[in-house]
């Protein structure tokens, strides 16, 4: 399966609004041209495929007898911009050549096999991450049809060039009955596959996410005139702030903590700062160490800023629960993986992913496929093709042996 899946992700790449780069955003051309060969491979396999309500694509193989519940298995079709080649990707193009094979061997389950390839994973169009899965579990807002894109296009708009009808939303939700379980196979988008020398790992927890704007004020001044006793640098005492993150966010197993974008104001080489934005991102597999490192963060920040004279606003932008993921399915995982003659290892995944959306409405499972240096999110994202063999390997006896944890 490996060769045929690496030509297929390299096809797809090929589809991308930026010659030489990879960007396909949700609800683009590139998009609609991504999801008609998608859609095409999915016939291919023996499925009927479908495009719902938010653009999401959905192939669904039947069981051995019709209208039985799915087991659910894809990733997402969307792109950020300048992209690599598998970030999602590789999951909806790996289930589907499992699908293709359980085809020819002419096997039919107990229970029936979607192939779900999600719209709008990433959120880079209009800033808001998930929007595909979570119309598929029924949790999209309505609201969030107004969110516009930089060219000033609403969600509903782009639905409509789409050829899609906003008001029709509600239909892509999914009736829970209907769902067995959810399971992803990623590029695991870190190092740590790579460091143990493993081709796959089975995910234990997407980690949840609280994310904040910080806003520094101080007082400006002459960078000569203004002696260093007293001063109220804005710049100072968020890079304090920045070493205490790192400091609280790196003492502890599997927390992370990062400032990912600072802005210095008035922004002269000879002038005191006088306000800093920064943003912080604070993630853990688990909600309460999460909320622990938030508190501990915040209220230091206030501490610098009374000990240095400055005021710092924090206000949260996003905040995410994390998503783990079920312990029977990642029995079944493991074993899949132990049946390829390699050690089961447990990992969380510091990235979002649909599972976190999808978790709404059924058990979640992950399969994380080794990712070169931990790269992604970038034309260096790099997987073997002997990789995406065992991955699929895993993938295919995962499915051909799932036991539904409720009867069918």
């Amino acid at each position: 399966m490996g060769p045929e899946i690496w030509s297929r992700i390299e096809e797809l790449a090929a589809i991308t609004a930026e010659p030489g780069k990879v960007t396909r955003l949700f609800l683009t051309p590139e998009q609609k041209r991504a999801t008609e060969v998608v859609r095409a491979w999915m016939t291919q396999a023996g499925m009927a495929a479908r495009v719902d309500a938010l653009g999401n694509l959905i192939g669904r193989y039947e069981g051995n007898r019709p209208g039985l519940p799915a087991l659910v298995v894809g990733s997402h079709l969307d792109t950020v911009r300048d992209a690599g080649k598998y970030d999602g990707i590789l999951g909806v193009v790996t289930a589907i050549a499992c699908v293709e094979q359980l085809d020819r061997e002419s096997i039919r389950l107990p229970f029936a096999i979607e192939v779900a390839g999600f719209s709008d994973e990433e959120g880079t169009r209009f800033g808001s991450t998930l929007l595909g899965s979570r119309a598929f579990a029924g949790t999209l807002e309505p609201s969030q049809l107004e969110s516009r894109d930089a060219k000033g296009i609403t969600v509903a708009d782009a639905l409509r060039q789409f050829g899609l009808d906003p008001a029709a939303i509600q239909t892509a939700a999914r009736n829970p009955r209907d769902i067995l379980a959810y399971v992803e196979l990623h590029i695991e988008q870190g190092p740590v596959l790579e460091r143990l020398g493993l081709p796959v790992g089975c995910v234990t927890s997407i980690n949840g996410a609280t994310r904040f704007k910080t806003e520094v004020a101080g007082k400006a001044g002459h960078a000569g005139t203004v002696p260093m006793a007293g001063r109220q640098d804005a710049l100072a005492a968020a890079a304090e702030c920045i070493l205490l993150v790192e400091s609280r966010c790196g003492g502890e197993e599997a927390l992370v903590g990062t400032v990912g974008m600072i802005e210095a104001l008035p922004g002269a080489v000879n002038v005191i700062s006088g306000e800093v934005r920064f943003s912080l991102d604070i993630r853990a597999p688990e909600d309460a160490q999460r909320r622990r490192a938030v508190d501990d963060v915040t209220r230091e920040f206030e501490r610098i800023a009374q000990r240095r004279g400055v005021s710092i606003q924090v206000a949260k932008s996003h905040e995410a629960g994390a998503a783990p993921c079920s312990p029977w399915i990642m029995a079944q995982i493991d074993r899949a993986i132990q049946a390829e003659g390699i050690a089961p290892c447990h990992l969380a995944s510091g990235a979002g992913h649909d599972g976190m959306a999808v978790a709404a409405i059924t058990d979640i499972g992950m399969i994380f496929v080794r990712c070169a240096g931990g790269v992604s999110h970038s034309p260096a994202e790099a997987i073997s093709v002997d990789d995406v063999e065992t991955g699929a390997r895993v993938l295919l006896s995962f499915i051909k042996n799932f036991q539904p944890e409720r009867a069918v």
